[in-house]
C-alpha cells in the first residue's frame, strides 16, 4: 500500500498535557519535492487545522521526512503556477490555508529548504534549523515567479539588501549564516536527523503551557498589525485588546491568575544581573 504524501500526527506534549499536530511531507527519495499531489494534500490538511476548534491544540509542527525538508518543486508534475498565483483558487493554495490557521506554526527544518519550499517554511511562524540547513532561492536561475510570497517575506525577515542578494545571485545560505541573519529563529548545533524536530517539539509544549486563547489571539494581533503600517498595527492592537478585556473582565478569571503568579513565593525567579 502506499504511503501518503503528506502525513499527519497528532501528540500529547509531554509537560504540559495538550496537543500538537505534525505534518511531514512524505517524499524522501525526492528530498520531499512537492508535486500537484503533495500541494493539493497539504492545502487540504492546513485547511481542517484552520477549521479546527479543538481548544487543546498548542501548535503545529511542519517538517520533512528524511534528510531534507523540501527541496522545492518536482519539475515532473509541478502546482499549475496560474492556479496557485489566483485568488480564486485559495482551497487549493498551500500557504494561503497555513495562513488562516490559528495556531503558532513551528517549521522543523533540515537539509535543503529551496525555492518553493523556502516559501513553505516562510508560511510558519517560528523556523527552527539544524546544522544541515541550507536555504537557496532558484527562481531567478530557471526563469521562474514567486507566487507564495517569498519575494514579500524574505525581505521583511531579513531585511531587503540580504533578501536580494540570496535571490539574484541564488546564492545558498548555510545554517550558521541564516541563524545570524535571523532567518532561522532558533538554530540547534547538531546535524543528527530529527534534532530540529525534537526542539520544535520542545518549543510546543512550552506554548502549550501558557493560555492557548491568548497565544491565538496574540498571534492574529501578530499577524494582522504586521501587515499594517506602525500606526494601524498599534490601532489594530488597541482594538484587539479592548475586544479581550471586555471579555475577561466580566469573570476576573485572567487577573486573578496573574496575581497568583505574581504573590507565588515558591515559584522560579529569574534573577537579574542589572
Amino acid at each position: 500500500m502506499t504511503e501518503p504524501v503528506v502525513l499527519t500526527e497528532t501528540i500529547e506534549l509531554p509537560s504540559s498535557g495538550n496537543k500538537a499536530i505534525i505534518v511531514s511531507l512524505n517524499r524522501p527519495s525526492k528530498k520531499n519535492c512537492f508535486n500537484t499531489d503533495v500541494s493539493n494534500a497539504l492545502a487540504q490538511i492546513f485547511n481542517s487545522i484552520a477549521n479546527s476548534t479543538d481548544d487543546e491544540l498548542a501548535a503545529v509542527i511542519f517538517t520533512g521526512k528524511g534528510k531534507s525538508f523540501c527541496a522545492g518543486a518536482d519539475l515532473s508534475n509541478p502546482p499549475n503556477p496560474i492556479v496557485q498565483s489566483s485568488d480564486l483558487h485559495q482551497d487549493v493554495n498551500p500557504v494561503y490555508q497555513m495562513s488562516r490557521v490559528k495556531v503558532p506554526i513551528i517549521g522543523a527544518l533540515h537539509g535543503y529548504v529551496i525555492t518553493g519550499g523556502f516559501e513553505l517554511a516562510l508560511a510558519c511562524d517560528i523556523l527552527v534549523g539544524d546544522d544541515t540547513t541550507v536555504f537557496r532561492d532558484t527562481h531567478c536561475k530557471f526563469g521562474l515567479a514567486p507566487c507564495w510570497g517569498l519575494s514579500q517575506k524574505l525581505q521583511r525577515k531579513i531585511g531587503p539588501g540580504r533578501a536580494k542578494l540570496i535571490s539574484y545571485s541564488v546564492k545558498p545560505v548555510n545554517a550558521q549564516t541564516a541563524f545570524q541573519w535571523g532567518l532561522i529563529d532558533e538554530l540547534v548545533q547538531e546535524s543528527k536527523e530529527g534534532a530540529s524536530l525534537k526542539r520544535a517539539i520542545e518549543i510546543a509544549d512550552n506554548i502549550g503551557k501558557q493560555d492557548l486563547k491568548m497565544v491565538r489571539r496574540y498571534k492574529r494581533a501578530l499577524d494582522e498589525g504586521g501587515a499594517m503600517d506602525l500606526s494601524k498595527g498599534l490601532q489594530r492592537e488597541r482594538e484587539l485588546g479592548i475586544a479581550h478585556y471586555l471579555e475577561v473582565m466580566s469573570d476576573g478569571s485572567t487577573f486573578e491568575s496573574a496575581k497568583e503568579f505574581i504573590t507565588d513565593d515558591k515559584r522560579p525567579r529569574l534573577q537579574s544581573k542589572l
